[in-house]
């Protein structure tokens, strides 16, 4: 059969490669050899035909007049988004020769990679890209802006990233979704707790803003932030003082049982409820439904590992998630992710060996403000990539300092002159998911899928592997692995006989049924990947680390500070930056919103529809009031990460206000433990006047 692309008519299966736990099986109709419309597969096991607004309108993204067709470089200064057409000729040899002699005068440290998850295709977001980076000695980026805190207290609870099979959850009976706006960041865990519903079951869900998640449970439970491993410790202590835990499970598949048992004493519910919020009645009301309902399923979202104690958090629930024994039921247990059954050979893909020098100088990703403007010897060059730090990372006003910089040489390579790209001195065009070879791992489900081209390249536009094959060309080097094809690449990645649940999966394979499920042989593993093998409740490797082998809870940095606690939280239409410069989802989403307690906005002086101006030692932007009683006082919380105002000014910036302070554990990011002033602006910024500037 013909290659998609040489088809110009029909209906294709893919994948979503948006940064999201469903990875969608897709359905993508083309007329002409133009997508005409995006829908959800019916065949695939999990998402079932199924698929979210973004992704429904994903063509209009692809086809957007704004989207790059060509290279561009600077002719007016950073940030003015003054450029010129350029040929790839001219980018790629100013990239090389700018390089060469950067190398030559600073070594090749003074060059730093910036690049996230915009494109979840594992060959385009690291493989080629961390071959060429490792080859030329670069310093190296820490990419933890997500998931790293959470990641790392789950991993030193059970070793690694498993869970429930979400599968499986048809046959769940109590959901208890804590930190996660599943409604909009994972819809399909909510499509299946729906069905399990009707089958009897109860939704409960504990977050610290009523969402359209909260608005659909059983009950809401509202917590203050940060607060979270209080809350899950104050449950232990119920659950331990009257006998409503699992004996047996805990004497075999735990360690440190006797310890917590202990510990948790000092969290009696009087004492929980204070620093949570949360009603002692409710504490006992909760304790008891997880305890008497089986299967029980905690889904931990990626909210409450945003915080100074972020790790600690995830890790509290994951202690709590085992000791009724729920992890040997079918539909029971916890997910927080599920990465690990698909694992592939990371090291085969990336090629780590081609760094010679072992202790080549790294940076966090949550500090690239810091990384531009104070470090020595500085850096000199950026080549960002499937990321927008202009608006994602935290302090994004001392982000864009360090971009504004005339002797930083940066190039930006992306779908659209975005924030970022506008400090850019060179822009390359970048192809969409639907114009490249890629496969996919959810970490989520437990299936692997392929995406293969379904339309030709945007106007000039090249992928990640194929331009860091053309950037080593012009470079000079002459490594095999810097010249594989994408094939080749995925080729090497799905050969890994360490995770025996590829068994099953190959490319070939993958080509021919389009999505595969890893093989998982029992519900509860055998022996964890943790020293000891089983849960870990006590972590003598937190101990070693200098940090509570039990879990505690340690209070936010900014915890009796002035000022309200700031949680700036996803949105419903767009995915971080993506979606929130084009028209079509912004429509949907239409104005950004700070939501605040009725009690606090009667004390500052805000009406609901108000203009307001939030604002901390970091910087400020403009949000409009939602009074109600949506969240706690004390707490205000918006929701997207909005693109800059027609004028091209950051008015709804909210990472401009956030910490780049780094969570207890795994290096994360600290977004939402910030506090911020509120001020009423002026009468006259009306929503009219917004509606006006947002349709220009």
């Amino acid at each position: 059969m013909p290659a998609y692309t040489e088809q110009p008519d029909g209906t294709f299966k893919t994948v979503c490669s948006l940064d999201c736990p469903d990875q969608c099986g897709l359905l993508v109709h083309k007329e002409n050899g133009k997508i005409v419309k995006i829908a959800g597969d019916p065949d695939h096991p999990v998402t079932k035909g199924n698929i979210c607004n973004k992704v429904r309108h994903m063509a209009e993204r692809i086809y957007d007049e704004k989207r790059l067709t060509h290279p561009l470089k600077r002719i007016g200064p950073k940030g003015s988004r003054q450029f010129a057409r350029i040929s790839w000729e001219e980018a790629l040899d100013t990239i090389s020769s700018r390089w060469k002699a950067l190398i030559a005068k600073h070594g090749p440290e003074s060059i730093l990679p910036y690049s996230f998850y915009g494109n979840m295709g594992n060959i385009n977001a690291e493989g080629m890209d961390r071959r060429f980076f490792y080859r030329m000695g670069s310093s190296q980026l820490e990419r933890t802006i997500c998931t790293a805190a959470g990641g790392a207290g789950f991993k030193y609870t059970v070793g690694g990233s498993i869970g429930a099979d979400p599968e499986d959850t048809v046959h769940t009976k109590l959901f208890i979704l804590w930190g996660i706006n599943a409604v909009s960041t994972n819809m399909h865990q909510i499509t299946l707790a729906q069905q399990a519903r009707k089958q009897g079951a109860k939704i409960v869900v504990i977050d610290v803003h009523k969402n359209q998640t909260g608005r659909l449970a059983d009950w809401f439970i509202p917590i203050l932030p940060g607060t979270d491993t209080a809350l899950a410790l104050g449950l232990m202590h119920i659950l331990f003082a009257e006998h409503r835990v699992d004996e047996e499970f805990l004497q075999q598949h735990t360690i440190g049982h006797e310890e917590l048992r202990e510990h948790v004493k000092q969290y009696d519910p009087a004492t929980v409820a204070g620093i949570t919020g949360v009603p002692v009645d409710d504490l006992y009301k909760l304790a008891y439904m997880y305890h008497e309902t089986t299967p029980a399923l905690i889904r931990i979202g990626n909210g409450l590992q945003h915080h100074d104690n972020g790790g600690m958090n995830t890790r509290a629930i994951t202690c709590l998630s085992v000791l009724t024994g729920q992890w040997l039921v079918q539909g029971g247990g916890a997910i927080r992710s599920n990465s690990a059954y698909l694992a592939h050979n990371a090291q085969a893909l990336q090629r780590p060996d081609l760094l010679e020098k072992r202790n080549t100088r790294s940076f966090n990703m949550n500090q690239l403000g810091r990384a531009l403007n104070d470090t020595e010897p500085p850096v000199h060059s950026l080549y960002i990539y499937s990321s927008n730090p202009a608006v994602v990372a935290p302090r994004a006003g001392q982000v864009r300092q360090g971009l504004e910089r005339e002797d930083l040489f940066t190039v930006v390579h992306d779908l659209f002159l975005t924030e970022t790209a506008s400090y850019a001195d060179i822009i390359l065009p970048a192809t969409s998911a639907f114009e490249n070879l890629d496969f996919y791992t959810s970490y989520w489900h437990h299936y692997m899928q392929i995406g293969e081209p379904v339309i030709e390249a945007y106007g000039e536009s090249k992928s990640n592997t194929e331009v860091f094959r053309l950037l080593a060309t012009v470079m000079g080097y002459e490594e095999q692995a810097l010249h594989d094809s994408d094939e080749q690449l995925i080729r090497q990645a799905l050969d890994h006989p360490a995770n025996e649940g590829l068994n099953t999966i190959d490319y070939d394979a993958l080509v021919e049924h389009k999505f595969i499920k890893a093989y998982r042989p029992t519900i509860y593993p055998e022996r964890l990947a943790t020293p000891s093998g089983k849960v870990e409740l006590y972590s003598e490797t937190l101990l070693h680390m200098g940090l509570p082998p039990l879990p505690t809870y340690i209070p936010l940095r900014e915890q009796d500070e002035d000022g309200y606690i700031f949680i700036p939280g996803p949105t419903h239409n767009f995915l971080n930056s993506t979606f929130s410069n084009n028209a079509k989802h912004t429509g949907m989403e239409k104005i950004p919103k700070l939501f605040i307690h009725t009690e606090d906005a009667e004390r500052e002086g805000i009406a609901d529809g108000d203009w307001v101006n939030i604002s901390n030692e970091n910087g400020s932007c403009e949000l409009l009031a939602t009074v109600g009683e949506m969240v706690l006082p004390g707490v205000v919380v918006s929701q997207g990460l909005w693109a800059d105002s027609s004028d091209h000014k950051p008015k709804h910036l909210v990472n401009a206000l956030t910490s780049d302070r780094l969570s207890d554990m795994g290096g994360g990011a600290t977004f939402f433990s910030s506090r911020v002033r509120l001020k009423r602006k002026p009468s006259e910024e009306t929503t009219e006047q917004w509606e006006q500037t947002a349709s220009l």
